[in-house]
């Protein structure tokens, strides 16, 4: 599985169930990795989507603990062991766990790829993605050239755990 965010140099992710950074070039390169793949995020994660929609053409599963949570076109899912199930048809590869800090970290050690987007700002934080740099056995195996975006700086960099 895939592990997919965009973190501030202090690896925060966001504030107030809002995203800490809002870069057009990133959002498109997360919609041209997840695009027909599987989505999996916690219901928070969900609310802060635009209208609150399901993400266009990419299976979505959102976990919950509210057992009654009904969305459309979403599936729901209480319960990691019930996840497994859910993901048991997919390959690995095509399965990116995009947030929030929670579901990052309960299903962190079953991923084997993360694909980060570190911005070179350190905005307040009050949700974080783990920290791979500090992880021994995740490994930093590519790192694109610094990107500019207004007054972010920010590189692609993409994870492989050992």
């Amino acid at each position: 599985m895939n592990l997919i965010a965009a973190v501030s140099s202090e690896w925060g992710i966001g504030r107030g169930n809002d995203l800490l950074f809002r870069i057009r070039e990133d959002h498109l390169r997360f919609k041209s990795l997840t695009i027909g793949k599987v989505v999996v995020m916690g219901h928070n994660t969900f609310k802060s989507l635009p209208k609150q929609q399901p993400l266009v053409d990419r299976a979505n599963i959102v976990l919950s603990r509210d057992e009654s949570l009904v969305i459309p076109g979403v599936v729901m899912c209480n319960s990691l062991e019930h996840l497994r199930d859910l993901l048991t048809p997919y390959a690995p590869e095509d399965i990116f766990i995009i947030g929030g800090e929670k579901i990052y970290t309960q299903l962190l050690e079953g991923c084997t790829i993360a694909h980060i987007t570190k911005v070179a700002s350190a905005p307040p934080a009050d949700v974080f993605f783990p920290n791979l740099d500090a992880l021994p056995e995740w490994r930093l195996v590519e790192e694109s050239e610094e990107k500019s975006h207004r007054d972010l700086k920010f590189k692609y960099c993409t994870y492989k755990k050992c």
